[in-house]
């Protein structure tokens, strides 16, 4: 089997808009993928169940996520797009999956462990804020893997772990029921490299630094205009290299502005309020069609419930098929 007849399987968590930082590490590389491969991609509803209890922000950021990949480019004869939750075979396989899996296994998530940590750091009782839909995450993330046949899950590297669970349930059942489950393979994405926040550090909500993916133009500028630089002058020759406005400008233009960029920035005479306005620019470029875009489809949500209803329809026919394999061999 070739790498494009391998059926992929990505889940996004509806917690808010992505930053530039998501899209460079993970977005982009997944709506490149989609082009080739057969792709379901979910959003994860139901995975945000356990950190959000308020169902209108869970629809809106649902919106928000199915809006975004839309005007992203996502292509749909390819990408089967859709809500995890309208899937009602993902409930049952989850609840069949947990009579195979061991505890043990559960207790060493990384997300129920890091829970743990957190609170006996704090003083407090071990599982205090622990609900059993964190417990139970990587089970749900299994039921999610294995409904679909995938062979691929394309995964960070702090979440090669998901994966590897769902294979090891998989290997649980197969060795009790029989060979029923595909064993799915992570794939830990391209190294894109440090994607700098507005301070320099890693770009990411916890540190308050990041650009959101579709920032109105005026807010974009804003926030472009607030990274942190060093102190030379216009005069002075800089490093491309340790500065956070041109690792922001390679991951949207093109190998000669790149270069040509790079050069501007060693031989000296460029400020960094200019160089700041070339990255503004370039960013917004890239990004003005798929925002107006954005911004249509939030403005219509009906579009939107139509195109999720469509890939919830194709996603149901093999998540059907799977079930009933499942069925007979644990019901008979």
């Amino acid at each position: 089997m070739s790498n494009t007849d391998k059926i992929v399987l990505t889940g996004i968590k509806p917690t808010g808009m992505p930053h530039l930082g998501n899209y460079i590490g993970a977005l982009k590389p997944l709506i490149e993928q989609a082009k080739t491969n057969k792709t379901f991609m979910f959003i994860a509803d139901l995975h945000a169940l356990n950190s959000i209890h308020d169902s209108n922000m869970i629809k809106q950021h649902t919106y928000e996520i199915a809006a975004m990949l839309i005007a992203l480019g996502l292509n749909l004869d390819n990408a089967i797009l859709f809500r995890q939750s309208d899937i009602d075979e993902i409930y049952q396989l989850n609840t069949l999956l947990m009579n195979v899996t061991p505890k043990g296994l559960m207790n060493r998530a990384h997300s129920y462990k890091a829970a743990m940590d957190k609170n006996i750091a704090n003083g407090d009782d071990v599982d205090a804020g622990v609900n059993m839909g964190l417990y139970t995450y990587p089970i749900l993330m299994t039921a999610d893997i294995l409904l679909y046949n995938s062979d691929i899950v394309p995964v960070g590297a702090d979440q090669k772990q998901h994966v590897e669970f769902a294979r090891d349930i998989a290997g649980y059942f197969n060795h009790t029921y029989g060979d029923t489950f595909k064993m799915p393979e992570p794939v830990i994405g391209h190294d894109t490299g440090l994607v700098p926040g507005l301070d320099g550090r890693k770009m990411s909500k916890s540190y308050d630094n990041t650009i959101a993916l579709f920032a109105p133009e005026k807010e974009l500028k804003k926030k472009i205009m607030r990274i942190i630089t060093d102190s030379k002058a216009p005069e002075d020759a800089k490093n491309p290299d340790e500065s956070t406005i041109y690792q922001l400008y390679k991951h949207f233009a093109s190998q000669s502005e790149i270069a040509e960029f790079a050069e501007m920035f060693r031989a000296g005479g460029m400020g960094y309020g200019t160089a700041k306005t070339i990255l503004f620019d370039k960013i917004n470029a890239v990004l003005a069609g798929p925002r107006a875009e954005y911004e249509r489809l939030m403005a219509n949500t009906a579009e939107i419930d139509a195109i999720l209803a469509d890939g919830a329809k194709r996603a149901k026919a093999i998540a059907t098929e799977t079930l009933a394999r499942v069925k007979k061999a644990m019901l008979g």
